[in-house]
């Protein structure tokens, strides 16, 4: 949402949020006018933080006369758009991502309340904007579940991009290498939350029958998360030693650097539980960066890796699958260079923050009402 804040027009979009820590130095570099709800935004979940929201929400739709909402998820901010729908006539649109689906799906059957209070919040909305095919698949089932079959049947797909003059080839990565002890390789590298859905564990078991074929393979893995101990515990119980490095957190800054300085980018996400990958901006970030990509072929990581083309899909559930896909291409330099070039013309020509703002610009037109009478 940040990056549409700074794509639409100046000054055309008012952006509602909570208080966030460093807030005082980000908004300047938004062309948007941005609006803190005096609560923590980690607190707007809360009924205080949702009364508090609604209430500024209020009060900005009466000075300003929007003609649309976007609403960065279902919770919370549905519920404020919801109440403006109601008392205004301001229609929203809803950005879902997957796992919030997933959880909804399985709340609504179990719970009469949760079932009212999702089609009061989904049904109020003009439109569904899903990350991926499989998001909008699993949207639809939603919605076709909660009675709403004419905004399942509309549910926009808007794939998410990133930023290709900032993730880029060419980038010296000797400074990233050294920070951080990369030496040696040929590495793989994967930048994600350290989940169970990530599919880091089963890179993990992966590694020895890719060391079999290439004893200097190492794997580094940049995110911080719960799950890194039983991650850790892994390495050490496949008698991985330093094969494996877990990074910690890598700042924004410093990312497109450490794809540079990467052989291979590996994202095997898979469905686990109730989570799973809506899209994977990291994917479309190492293919920006010209690395080619093994991805799972899972949830809706299909729509970030073009098979063949930008990278390969590979069952995440199996390791000697994992170990295949990564074993080939290490062996094939020639596809790891063509599939990095193709990758950074895809993300050159359509998965790009700029493509991703025009794509909701043009819906937000065509279900923004028009100005009241006599207004600017």
């Amino acid at each position: 949402m940040g990056e549409l804040a700074l794509r639409y027009p100046p000054h055309s979009l008012l952006v509602s949020t909570g208080r966030h820590g460093g807030s005082e130095t980000s908004d300047p570099r938004f062309p948007q006018p941005i609006d803190h709800t005096p609560i923590r935004a980690t607190r707007l979940r809360t009924l205080n933080g949702l009364a508090l929201w609604t209430a500024r929400a209020s009060a900005l739709v009466r000075r300003t006369r929007p003609g649309f909402g976007w609403c960065a998820e279902l919770k919370p901010a549905g519920y404020p758009a919801r109440w403006l729908r109601v008392r205004y006539g301001l229609p929203y649109g809803v950005i879902v991502h997957g796992t919030e689906l997933l959880l909804l799906q399985a709340k609504i059957g179990r719970s009469r309340f949760k079932r009212w209070t999702a089609r009061a919040l989904l049904g109020g909305a003009a439109v569904v904007v899903a990350n991926s095919r499989w998001t909008a698949e699993l949207a639809r089932s939603v919605l076709g579940a909660l009675d709403l079959p004419a905004l399942a049947a509309d549910v926009r797909v808007v794939p998410l991009g990133t930023t290709p003059s900032h993730f880029r080839p060419g980038i010296d990565p000797r400074p990233v290498r050294e920070r951080y002890g990369l030496d040696g390789g040929p590495w793989l590298l994967t930048v994600s939350r350290l989940d169970t859905h990530k599919g880091i564990d089963t890179v993990i078991r992966a590694l020895p029958a890719v060391r079999a074929a290439f004893p200097a393979a190492r794997y580094a893995v940049a995110g911080v998360g719960a799950r890194r101990p039983e991650f850790e515990r892994l390495v050490r119980g496949l008698g991985l030693g330093d094969a494996v490095k877990f990074l910690g957190f890598v700042g924004d800054d410093q990312l497109p650097a450490l794809y540079n300085a990467a052989d291979l980018y590996v994202g095997a996400s898979r469905r686990y539980d109730l989570l799973a990958e809506g899209f994977g901006i990291a994917l479309v970030e190492a293919s920006a960066c010209g690395l080619a990509v093994v991805g799972g072929r899972s949830g809706g990581v299909p729509d970030a890796v073009r098979d063949g083309e930008t990278g390969i899909l590979v069952d995440p559930d199996d390791p000697a699958a994992v170990a295949a896909g990564i074993s080939g291409l290490l062996a094939d330099a020639a596809a790891r260079r063509r599939m990095g070039d193709a990758g950074r013309r895809a993300v050159e020509t359509y998965y790009n923050w700029d493509r991703v703002a025009a794509d909701l610009i043009r819906i937000d037109g065509e279900f923004r009402r028009g100005p009241p009478p006599g207004a600017r």
